[in-house]
């Protein structure tokens, strides 16, 4: 047995198995189970709108034979892009049907973004929100299923429909709206293994450019049903969707985990705490996958009532730390004691999480199903003993494959320990005496928004096109509400002028809201290494000890 396993074997959940045996079957197969069990039970709720599991069935494979009418087969990437909504699911489904490959984006990027998605994936076909259906044609999609994702909602008590998400953009001849694309008749199931290629999740790295981590539906299966078992899930469980689903977290245990063990799933297409409060108390929610930026948000209102989370069993997250005293507020107020854990999209989300009843607040918690984790020395890669800080490394089922046409990214992601497979989260921590693990810092740049990854050398990229910078350098700086922002220093072209406000606006054309950085700053010249790069980690340590009111060394 593993230290980490060895320290943490006292502190697992009494009664809970420490490895799971993972199904053979593909994705799709779940919701087909969860279809023939439960027909008339409602699997999603989105503003008034219901959908039954034989609904959301039929209407996945309904448009998972238009799908194939285009030409869409095994193996083939499709494109999910819009908000939170029943036609996410459907698309995400209907690819699973014919064996294709879902690549879900953020609705919140620019066409230039999406057009760089669509060419290093070779996407042809998407699914996408009315509202970004131009851009979506502006970046060379050659087919779109448009959807009008608030299509049959309706405002209730307390609950308004989110506004700008709907519209009604006229199609080119070659696209079909949602409801024109379920007309066909439905496709039969493709011949889908756990070792087929599933899910493609973006993430990136110090060059900026976007990777696809390639997950199988094995992979994907083992956090699917990893997170029902680690909450208890039952049959009865309603889940508050507020996470995005093109987010691993949000797509795994706000959605894939709920519809695979019958639950009702509440769907927020667009965040707001008072509607989030309300939907908690009157759906009855008991499991919330969350950010602290949300609790934080949602314990701020004016409104907030503990009694709100009256019918809560669970509220579970991660992305960053929920600061101790928002924690203990929780748990004093609610008896609820937040379940953090730590994940990337390399995993599929979770790896680690706090075992319910033995949380530690600020951790990332214990190693969990069939998952080895260890933390290594920098330089010599050897296994470090307790307390000392080195790289996460971890081993699992729901590690991804590689990263999609990149092999050298690959083979730089994973080491050898002992003969097994080790990917290298790039993210600082030690582990303690009882076998759980605590983030320390990273060895990428990153800026960590709300649980979004913001990666500072794309942002430079871009920042670099406006006509009046010379150079830019984005660092990570603390933010009470959203954990970190970005904030750029600029150095100007001789004889330019700019105004930060106008640096922003142009910011928000060229890039997705949340990488925009939110501080300018504008210097002389930035510092640079011996070989000649700009020098951040300096810049970003002194302007964090200036904001904590200390001396930068």
């Amino acid at each position: 047995m593993t230290p980490a396993l060895l320290h943490s074997a006292h502190y697992w959940p009494p009664h809970k198995p420490r490895s799971l045996t993972l199904p053979r079957t593909g994705l799709m197969h779940n919701l087909q189970v969860s279809a023939e069990r439960y027909p008339d039970k409602v699997a999603l709720w989105h503003y008034g709108r219901s959908l039954t599991y034989r609904e959301l069935h039929d209407q996945a494979t309904r448009l998972a034979g238009h799908l194939a009418a285009k030409g869409v087969v095994k193996g083939d990437r499709v494109a999910l892009w819009m908000q939170n909504s029943p036609a996410w699911v459907l698309g995400a489904f209907a690819a699973w049907q014919l064996g294709a490959v879902v690549v879900p984006l953020a609705p919140m990027l620019q066409a230039r973004e999406f057009a760089f998605f669509l060419q290093d994936a070779g996407i042809r076909v998407g699914i996408v929100g009315a509202e970004v259906y131009e851009r979506a044609v502006q970046a060379g999609l050659e087919h779109a299923v448009v959807a009008d994702i608030l299509q049959g909602t309706e405002a209730t008590a307390g609950i308004p429909v989110p506004e700008g998400l709907s519209a009604a953009p006229e199609l080119r001849p070659t696209d079909v709206t949602l409801d024109a694309a379920l007309t066909a008749e439905p496709a039969p199931a493709a011949g889908v293994t756990a070792d087929d290629l599933c899910v493609m999740p973006y993430t990136s790295g110090t060059t900026g450019l976007p990777k696809g981590c390639m997950h199988t539906h094995r992979s994907v299966q083992a956090n699917v049903f990893g997170a029902g078992a680690w909450v208890d899930g039952t049959v009865e469980d309603v889940f508050l969707a507020a996470l995005p689903f093109f987010h691993v977290t949000g797509f795994v245990n706000s959605l894939l985990s709920g519809l695979t063990g019958g639950g009702r799933i509440v769907i927020m297409s667009r965040w707001e705490r008072d509607v989030a409060r309300t939907l908690i108390r009157t759906q009855g929610v008991t499991l919330w996958t969350t950010t602290p930026t949300m609790v934080i948000d949602l314990m701020a209102s004016p409104h907030f009532d503990p009694a709100d989370l009256a019918s809560v069993r669970n509220i579970t997250g991660g992305g960053a730390s929920l600061p101790e005293a928002v924690g203990q507020k929780l748990l004093d107020s609610t008896s609820i004691l937040y379940l953090e854990g730590y994940g990337l999209s390399e995993t599929m989300a979770q790896s680690h999480s706090n075992p319910k009843g033995r949380q530690k607040l600020q951790c990332l918690g214990i190693p969990l199903f069939n998952v080895d984790s260890r933390v290594i020395d920098l330089d010599t890669l050897e296994e470090l003993p307790t307390g000392q800080v080195g790289e996460i490394v971890i081993s699992g089922p729901q590690v991804m494959q590689g990263y999609w046409n990149r092999p050298l990214d690959s083979a730089a992601a994973f080491i050898e320990i002992g003969g097994q497979r080790f990917f290298r989260s790039g993210d600082l921590g030690r582990m303690d005496e009882e076998g759980y693990f605590f983030f320390s810092d990273r060895l990428k740049r990153m800026v960590n928004v709300s649980g979004m990854k913001v990666w500072p050398a794309e942002v430079e990229n871009l920042l670099h096109a406006h006509p009046a910078v010379q150079e830019a350098c984005v660092i990570s700086v603390p933010d009470e509400r959203t954990g970190e922002r970005a904030r750029a220093l600029i150095v100007l072209k001789p004889g330019q002028t700019a105004d930060p406000a106008d640096i922003e606006a142009w910011a928000r054309t060229q890039m997705a809201t949340y990488k925009v950085p939110r501080e300018y700053e504008f210097v002389d010249s930035l510092p640079r290494s011996p070989t000649g790069k700009v020098a951040w980690r300096p810049l970003q340590e002194a302007a964090r000890a200036r904001l904590s009111g200390t001396a930068a060394s």
